[in-house]
C-alpha cells in the first residue's frame, strides 16, 4: 500500500556537500595571484632603480668639484693696486745749503744760538729732523766732549725749501763752568761742527766757547723749522 523504500538508502544516507570547484579554475586563481605578486616585485625593483638613478649627479657636475671651484676663485681674485709713485723735492744734498749762525741769546747758565740753513741751489729740496752739532778745537779739528743731544722742544716735520729759502734749528749751549772741573774737564772751543740733516759732509762755523772734554752733556739741539732764526 505504501510506496516501497530502498533499504540501503535509508540506512546509509550520504552527507550533503557544496558544489565542488572545478580543478582547473582553482589552479588559475593561484597562478593569477602569483603573477600579481611577481608584477608587484618587478614594480618595486623598477622604482628602486629609478630612485637610485635620479640621485646620481650628472656628469657635468664635475665642474663644481672643489678643485674646479678653487681654480675659479683664484683666477677671480683682484690683484693688489700698484703703490702710488711718490713725487716731490728730494732731500737737500751735500753742498746745496749755506749754513751760518743766526741770532744768539744768553741766559743764566748758558746760551741759545740759532743755526740757519739756506737753499743755494736752483731747485727746491727738503730738510727733515735734526742737524748734528758738536764743539771742536783746531785746526786741526778735534771734537770736544759729547755731540748735541736731540730735544723735543720743536715738532719734527719735513721742511721744503724753495731756492733761497731758509730753515733753522735752535742750539742750546750750557756753560761748562756750571760743572765741577774734575767732572767736566773745561776745554776751549774754536768752532761748531754742523752736519745738516741728510748730509754726510760737515760745515765748520767759528764759535769761541768752552765745553767739557769729559762726557758731560752741554749741547742740546732742536729739529729744523721753517724760516730764519734772525741775524747775529
Amino acid at each position: 500500500m505504501f510506496p516501497g523504500i530502498e533499504p540501503s538508502a535509508a540506512r546509509n544516507p550520504q552527507p550533503r556537500r557544496g558544489p565542488a570547484l572545478p580543478i582547473g579554475r582553482s589552479a588559475a586563481a593561484v597562478s593569477g595571484r602569483a603573477l600579481a605578486a611577481l608584477i608587484c616585485l618587478a614594480a618595486v625593483a623598477a622604482c628602486s632603480s629609478s630612485s637610485s638613478t635620479s640621485t646620481t649627479p650628472p656628469s657635468s657636475a664635475s665642474a663644481s668639484s672643489p678643485a674646479a671651484a678653487a681654480t675659479s676663485t683664484t683666477s677671480a681674485a683682484p690683484s693688489s693696486p700698484a703703490s702710488p709713485t711718490v713725487t716731490g723735492p728730494s732731500p737737500c744734498p751735500n753742498g746745496s745749503l749755506h749754513v751760518r749762525l743766526g741770532l744768539g741769546q744768553g741766559y743764566a747758565g748758558g746760551t741759545y744760538v740759532v743755526i740757519d740753513f739756506t737753499n743755494t741751489s736752483g731747485a727746491a729740496c727738503t730738510l727733515f729732523g735734526y742737524p748734528g752739532v758738536s764743539l771742536v778745537s783746531g785746526p786741526p779739528y778735534a771734537q770736544i766732549g759729547l755731540a748735541a743731544k736731540r730735544t723735543n722742544t720743536a715738532p719734527v716735520k719735513q721742511i721744503t725749501l724753495a731756492p733761497n729759502a731758509t730753515a733753522n734749528a735752535l742750539l742750546q749751549i750750557v756753560d761748562a763752568l756750571n760743572f765741577p772741573t774734575s767732572t767736566c774737564g773745561p776745554t776751549k772751543s774754536t768752532n761748531l761742527r754742523v752736519f745738516p740733516p741728510n748730509w754726510t759732509a760737515s760745515v765748520y762755523l767759528p764759535y769761541a766757547s768752552e765745553g767739557c772734554a769729559k762726557p758731560v752733556q752741554t749741547l742740546f739741539i732742536g729739529a729744523v723749522q721753517a724760516g730764519s732764526g734772525g741775524s747775529s
